[in-house]
């Protein structure tokens, strides 16, 4: 008899036994903190084509257990049904908690970019904030398909990227993001400035190959409706539009060379053989020679008036330019600027 109370005390007693560490390892798997970040929130990206066991190399860093994370994951179901996305996971969020962050909607990030020089840099700028890689994106934004059905090709596909803060899923694809921007570009071409710029004979993409050249001229934004109303001037009076940064970007896109710094444009210089070069061709060139931003869009819309037709930098205000009206004074500050030039040493 005592012997059978001992047995039934001892199975009692390990019945409490596994039961309570039943009870610890469901809790310790489901519903304890198993977070090892310092920071309130930690971001997971997981990437289309990423497996289970990809994402969990990625939350290795930021888990005490991802023993414990896989039993919590299996038994939830979601080793099998990962989704892509950019994730938040809270500092102090349990297995269960980590579940159902990585289960819920990718994040919105916001994308940022400005003054892009070629369509290749924005790729570039783009890759670093959602998921698509340079490449990726680069082949969406010079499909042939999408170019010749709105009108576009390689040297002007630019145009379209207006340089703003855009809302995108972080795993978005490089499709959606063109098509986004392709819209966004039509919006802002609102029947208002579409007749403004028709007025002074521009299409919207023209207006942004000289909103360009406006851009690379001045950072100035005060003084960018000025040399807006330059190159007006110039092109109604059937002249050449004579724009440095056009000769430096012949130059570069010649060479295949984007990294080559001219600080000096020389006399030969302006010889260069380039659809670029505005000494060389007249008119404007075949496309932005770098993205402009809206300020240098909205100066060549709204030019100001005025009989100027030259204008060269002032070394006595740095940043802004001398203007002229004819020959003879555009020479006397050309020298102003070319003896400063000379004085700094700057040859090339």
């Amino acid at each position: 008899m005592k012997y059978r109370k001992k047995i039934l005390s001892l199975i009692v007693l390990l019945g409490l036994f596994f039961g309570a560490y039943f009870v610890y390892q469901f809790y310790k798997t489901f519903f304890w903190d198993n977070t090892k970040f310092e920071e309130k929130v930690a971001f997971v990206h997981v990437y289309e084509d990423d497996s289970f066991d990809d994402l969990l190399d990625k939350l290795t860093p930021l888990l005490i257990s991802t023993n414990d994370f896989t039993a919590a994951a299996v038994k939830k179901g979601y080793n099998t049904r990962i989704k892509p996305g950019k994730f938040a996971i809270k500092k102090g969020s349990s297995n269960n908690d980590v579940v159902n962050s990585l289960r819920s909607k990718s994040l919105i990030v916001r994308v940022t970019f400005n003054n892009q020089e070629r369509i290749q840099n924005l790729a570039g700028r783009v890759a670093q904030q959602i998921a698509p890689d340079s490449l990726t994106l680069l082949n969406a934004f010079l499909d042939p398909v999408f170019l010749k059905e709105n009108g576009l090709n390689e040297s002007n596909a630019l145009s379209i990227y207006l340089p703003n803060s855009y809302d995108f899923f972080w795993n978005t694809t490089a499709e959606n993001f063109r098509d986004k921007m392709w819209s966004s570009f039509n919006k802002f071409w609102t029947a208002e400035r579409i007749a403004k710029a028709k007025k002074l004979g521009f299409k919207p993409k023209e207006v942004i190959y000289l909103a360009a050249i406006i851009q690379k001229e001045t950072v100035k934004t005060d003084e960018r409706q000025r040399v807006a109303g330059v190159y007006v001037n110039r092109l109604k009076r059937r002249m050449k539009l004579q724009a440095d940064p056009t000769v430096i970007y012949g130059i570069k896109h010649k060479m295949k060379n984007f990294d080559t710094v001219i600080k000096r444009v020389l006399y030969k210089d302006l010889k260069v053989k380039s659809p670029y070069n505005t000494y060389q061709n007249r008119g404007l060139p075949p496309g932005p020679i770098t993205m402009p931003d809206i300020s240098s869009i909205q100066a060549v819309l709204n030019p100001e008036k005025h009989n100027y037709i030259y204008f060269v930098a002032d070394p006595s205000n740095p940043g802004y330019h001398l203007f002229a009206s004819n020959a003879r004074q555009h020479n006397r500050n050309k020298k102003k600027y070319t003896d400063w030039l000379d004085k700094q040493r700057v040859y090339r």
